[in-house]
């Protein structure tokens, strides 16, 4: 009867999904200097990625010679770049700015809802950028026919609802779960793992399962990914000029450098052994796969593309004027 009482007892005082009201965030320092220092820090690197990828969605919108599929799917990604790194560290810039941890139970579960979506969008657009390479390079005759505007809107479409229905269903079956474990989550935004984490019933196997078959289907897309650029290159290297294949590489290879990056830092921060796991590393982890392929994927789609470059070039007035122009175009 006193072992009932007492067990009673514990669960009474254990917090559960209905009492909590917010969530503790992970402190990224914790000294007033180092947080300061975060914050200009992510500050830097959030400035960087508005200016990268509104640059790139600026230039694919305004310039015609760009309205071309590979192009629409490159705007796609980068405003889901954009959305991706505004759904992260805007807030982790006010906690560090402002010495606080803390976020509201709606606003958790907003943040997973947008960063789930948004990333699986962006998983499922650059398996669409390689089968649109793929035809490109291996079906040039048909490329007009299966690449029409049509059939390019259709498939953006799917990718940005598939990334709703997705988040939808994760998002919905991991806040159902009862929370008894407190409300600190060990990381620097709502992140599904972490809250996980928290759950206090073996209800949160049926999230395992739902991440197991989305793991599956993401290499399913990998898979994909990978032979169609395997056909890429085949195709590319029995090409006889070199003046074409330098041009065939160089809108394959910033694609493939993008996918590498974002699925190995996504793979190895999901799926990485126990034994190694701490909260130094999944911090890191997760900025690797969060913030870093927003920040790099204009710098690495404009590297190799002459055409991106010089549409950016365009939008930039002083551009178009000599040195002895300089002064002209200051005073203009």
């Amino acid at each position: 009867m006193q072992y009932a009482n007492a067990v009673g007892l514990v669960k009474s005082q254990m917090p559960n999904s209905s009492s909590i009201r917010e969530f503790l965030l992970l402190a990224l320092a914790d000294t007033r200097q180092l947080q300061l220092l975060h914050f200009w820090l992510l500050l830097g690197i959030y400035l960087a990625a508005l200016l990268g990828n509104g640059l790139i969605s600026t230039a694919v919108a305004c310039h015609h010679r760009l309205h071309s599929p590979m192009y629409f799917f490159l705007l796609n990604l980068a405003l889901l770049d954009l959305g991706c790194i505004s759904t992260t560290l805007p807030k982790a810039m006010a906690n560090a700015l402002w010495d606080t941890r803390d976020i509201s139970y709606a606003g958790c579960v907003a943040q997973t809802f947008l960063f789930v979506f948004l990333m699986s969008a962006e998983y499922c657009i650059l398996t669409i950028m390689s089968y649109d390479r793929y035809v490109a390079i291996c079906k040039p005759l048909h490329y007009g026919t299966l690449m029409d505007s049509r059939a390019c809107a259709t498939m953006a479409a799917a990718a940005w609802a598939t990334g709703v229905l997705y988040s939808l269903l994760h998002t919905a079956n991991t806040f159902s779960l009862p929370l008894c474990q407190g409300n600190a989550v060990d990381q620097f935004f709502c992140e599904i793992p972490q809250i996980l984490k928290l759950s206090c019933s073996q209800s949160y196997l049926r999230e395992i399962w739902l991440l197991v078959i989305s793991v599956s289907l993401a290499f399913g897309c990998f898979v994909f990914i990978v032979v169609s650029y395997m056909q890429i290159f085949r195709a590319v290297l029995r090409m006889p000029s070199e003046q074409g294949q330098h041009k065939a590489f160089s809108t394959c290879l910033p694609h493939l450098a993008v996918v590498s990056l974002f699925v190995t830092t996504a793979i190895f921060a999901n799926l990485k052994p126990p034994s190694i796991s701490s909260r130094s590393l999944d911090l890191v982890m997760s900025f690797l796969y969060s913030v870093v392929p927003p920040t790099l994927n204009p710098l690495i789609y404009s590297m190799r593309n002459q055409e991106l470059k010089d549409a950016v070039r365009k939008m930039m007035p002083c551009s178009q004027f000599s040195r002895d122009k300089l002064l002209i175009c200051l005073y203009k």
